[in-house]
């Protein structure tokens, strides 16, 4: 066995582990960690005790796995094994144990206290998937409860140390250097062109020939983002390769164990290992000496409509390709060709963000709230998700039924908590179980977590799938699970699966899927009485998964009648896919969409959906129906109208028009629609105001009596209750508004209005005079100078309290004095005045003394003697 850097630290490590719970091993590319740290353990736990490690990939555990024991001189299954999806390659003899992370949270939610666990390594830590985020919070409390003896690692290469070790107590930290030869970096003179760019397996086929040229004399690693890419570099080297006699294999998550092994083993031939990430950490593969690094790869999302996890063509961080590089430093000098420029390398950033920041959290928090969790946000995160993030999941587990608004698991999300998928997966599933189609509901689950099963854009175009539209309900999914079953019935050949349309590869992934549920169904509770035919029960188990997902088909002027437009019950709308079955659905359940906003064809787009009918609703999702009456002004009729509405979220299912004249929103409504509008637009405006002065003069003078204000706010108050018991602008017109503020008022306040606050007197030869009252004024009169003779005071009002002014008018109308003061007007200015209007108005009476002379009859003009 060779010797590795990490080597000469193990005692260190071992010593430093038997007085701390825990410990942060930061250790470079080459170092060994992976693979000599674990079987180091041993010797701090238990006989009856394993080491778990959890490494971020089946092939990284599988592999590992395979090394160690073979360092170890025992078969893999015995002593050292590991457990992946698909595969548990263990023993009752098995101490250590590799295992991929979501096979570790679940073996926690099974058995929080880890019995038969004494040790847990974190490899690879600085990758930050969601689910080590999570195992580690709950490795760490777990250790600070009831399992102080449980020891813990956390490993990586290229992780900030200090953090975790703060966050596991400031437990010891451990820096271990590598094993690793210098490696060339050669970057790319220049970006391609965004135009017209070289196609990526043209650009790996001319830099393999490049190092072929130049005396390549050992084995090539292409790291390139997925399958696809993988497939088309091999077409395009496979001229070189059969020149320069070189094995071509493939690597990714996808191909089978002995595919795997056959690329990362030892060849007599040099060979070409075109890669996906799978190769960045954990897996040494000897004999590489080149990287061909494109800079790209699938990074781990989820898809914001169905929450599902996806995989998006992305930049590599700088930390990844720094990973990549050093693939080719492990035995001896090696070369990396960066398919990119370093400006674009310089400008990435340091590292990926960690998932638990960008990731859909449904499924996470399922698996919490069933180890009791209630509140997720008091649980201890390494790096705490947003707030945003926490109640999204909340809120989808509510509607799925699978938690209580406590955060209590309900029996349904026991069931859910069985199965390893997204929880709208499991909840089709567990439906589908409950109305007796378990079989059934197994490969459509499976079908969900596929983005597509069809081979082309030809979606659903088979003559099986033609045909089934004329004889079944619409469902996208429902005639792939048709296709599925098909194929399911030759025994998937491959030529009659390409002949149903179906992708060959999606089909061998949703048949281990379904192989996988199937085992776990039969433990799931025995069927309830539901729907008797397959695809209305199957329907409504989509229903169930994705109630939030249902759309209405968009009818009247604003519908289209060449491209199906759909209102969705969260807001918006969307197009279906033109291959969709659903088309001529009035509802359906959009399982898949993407918003294609700023491309060709703007807005979001249906790519997969289910029919269902109305009626389902009411039996799969009660809760999550509302009644509703609803209040709206109909600015063209100019009035309010009341509807009763039934709504799935913002979706109007059904509406009715009703009368709700009594309803306090139909007032208010009204009352918002006529305040716009100003309150003058319902009297006369001049009425108003007098009104308005009358009672704040009195308000001022004889506050005893209680009049209420007439300010702004009040009159609007007052428009609110003018409005009540009305619906229309037109009804509002009928009456004037101040004859409302007017009958508002007491009796007593009306008669002091009339009493105190007159609108008019009479002058002592009969002439009535209209009183002008204005805010902020005194009240006055006028009329000609004449009509006050006879009169020794100015006329007073509200119990003699307040003095009117008078303008006292020429013949011609015209004020010849404005005065409140009659007596001192007599004395002092009339002389002066009579002698000036006798000249201008000889035909007018002008006596000496106007006090005791005689005022003229209204209609008569005074004349002169």
């Amino acid at each position: 066995m060779i010797t590795l850097p990490v080597d000469a630290h193990l005692p260190e490590l071992v010593e430093r582990l038997r007085g701390a719970q825990s410990l942060v091993l930061q250790a470079e590319p080459g170092a060994g960690k992976t693979t000599r740290v674990p079987p180091a353990l041993l010797p701090l736990i238990s006989d009856d005790k394993l080491v778990v490690v959890l490494e971020p990939r089946r092939l990284a555990a599988r592999m590992a796995a395979r090394r160690v024991a073979e360092e170890m001189g025992t078969r893999v299954g015995e002593l050292v094994g590991y457990q992946v999806r698909f595969e548990d390659v263990v023993s009752a003899a098995t101490r250590v144990k590799f295992v991929t992370e979501g096979v570790l949270t679940r073996q926690l939610a099974q058995d929080p206290n880890l019995s038969r666990v004494g040790a847990v390594v974190l490899d690879e830590f600085h990758e930050r998937h969601l689910q080590t985020d999570v195992a580690l919070g709950l490795l760490a409390r777990l250790q600070r409860s009831t399992r102080r003896d449980l020891k813990l690692v956390v490993m990586s290469a290229t992780m900030d140390a200090g953090p975790v070790a703060r966050f596991l107590g400031d437990c010891p930290q451990m820096k271990v250097p590598g094993r690793v030869f210098p490696v060339e970096v050669e970057y790319a003179a220049k970006e391609e062109p965004a135009q017209n760019p070289r196609p990526l397996e043209r650009q790996v086929a001319d830099a393999v020939r490049r190092l072929l040229e130049q005396g390549l004399d050992g084995d090539v690693l292409v790291f390139l983002p997925g399958a696809a890419e993988i497939r088309a570099a091999r077409a395009a080297c496979t001229t070189l390769a059969q020149q320069h006699d070189l094995l071509m294999l493939p690597l990714h998550g996808d191909l089978t164990p002995e595919e795997q092994d056959q690329a990362v083993r030892p060849s007599r031939k040099r060979k070409l290992i075109l890669s996906t990430n799978v190769a960045e950490t954990s897996v040494t593969i000897d004999g590489v000496v080149a990287i061909i690094d494109s800079g790209l790869a699938r990074i781990a999302g989820h898809a914001s409509w169905s929450g599902l996890a996806t995989l998006k063509l992305g930049r590599i961080s700088r930390a990844s390709a720094t990973q990549r590089a050093g693939r080719a430093g492990r035995t001896r000098p090696g070369r990396c060709i960066r398919l990119y420029t370093r400006h674009d390398h310089d400008t990435r950033p340091e590292h990926t963000p960690p998932e638990v920041k960008r990731m859909d959290l449904s499924e996470t928090a399922l698996l919490l709230h069933g180890m009791g969790e209630r509140d997720l946000a008091a649980f201890p995160w390494f790096e705490t998700p947003d707030a945003s993030q926490l109640q999204a999941a909340s809120s989808l587990l509510r509607l799925l039924n699978a938690v209580t608004p406590e955060g209590v698991l309900t029996p349904t999300g026991k069931d859910m908590l069985r199965f390893p998928l997204h929880p709208r997966q499991a909840r089709v599933l567990v439906e589908a179980v409950a109305r007796g189609f378990r079989d059934e509901g197994c490969v459509v689950a499976a079908l969900l977590g596929e983005v597509d099963i069809w081979a082309s854009e030809r979606r659903g175009l088979s003559t099986t799938t033609r045909s089934r539209k004329k004889d079944v309900h619409g469902s996208d999914v429902l005639a792939a699970w048709e296709a599925f079953e098909t194929a399911r019935a030759g025994n998937f050949n491959p030529r009659d699966v390409e002949a149903l349309g179906l992708d060959p590869g999606v089909v061998s992934r949703v048949e281990r899927v379904r192989k996988q549920l199937a085992g776990i169904a039969r433990n799931v509770n025995p069927p309830r009485q539901g729907a008797s035919d397959e695809d209305t029960a199957l329907g409504m188990a989509i229903l169930a998964g994705y109630a939030d997902r249902v759309a209405q088909r968009r009818k009247g002027p604003a519908a289209r009648a060449d491209v199906p437009e759909f209102l969705l019950a969260t807001g918006g709308t969307a197009r279906l896919a033109p291959w969709s079955q659903v088309a001529d659905s009035p509802l359906l359940v959009a399982l898949d969409a993407e918003d294609r906003t700023g491309g060709k064809q703007d807005g979001v787009r249906i790519s997969r959906a289910s029919a269902i009918e109305p009626e389902w609703l009411l039996d799969v999702v009660p809760d999550a129906l509302q009644d509703s009456v609803d209040v709206e002004w109909n600015a063209q009729a100019q009035r309010v109208d009341c509807f009763s509405r039934l709504r799935l979220f913002q979706l109007v299912l059904e509406e009715t028009r009703v009368d709700h004249s009594d309803d306090p929103r139909v007032a208010e409504t009204l009352a918002k629609a006529a305040l716009s509008m100003g309150v003058a637009a319902f009297c006369d405006p001049e009425e108003l105001e007098h009104l308005r002065a009358r009672i704040g003069t009195l308000r001022e003078i004889m506050p005893e009596l209680g009049f209420p204000s007439l300010d702004d706010n009040a009159l609007k108050d007052a428009m609110r209750r003018h409005c009540e018991g009305r619906r229309t602008i037109a009804e509002l017109k009928e009456v004037s508004f101040v004859d409302t503020l007017v009958a508002e008022l007491t009796p007593a306040q009306r008669q002091a209005l009339e009493a105190q606050a007159p609108q008019s007197i009479r002058l002592p030869g009969g002439r009535k005079c209209t009183v002008h009252y204005v805010a902020g004024q005194p009240p006055w009169v006028e009329s000609r100078l004449q009509d006050f003779f006879g009169m020794r005071e100015a006329p007073r009002i509200m119990n003699g309290r307040q003095k009117l002014n008078m303008h006292l008018l020429a013949p011609n109308q015209r004020a010849v004095q404005i005065t409140d003061d009659l007596a001192g007007f007599w004395q002092r200015h009339y002389p002066a005045i009579r002698k000036e209007l006798m000249r201008k108005y000889p035909r007018h009476s002008w006596p000496e003394d106007p006090v005791t002379a005689t005022p003229p009859q209204p209609g008569q003009r005074a004349r002169s003697s």
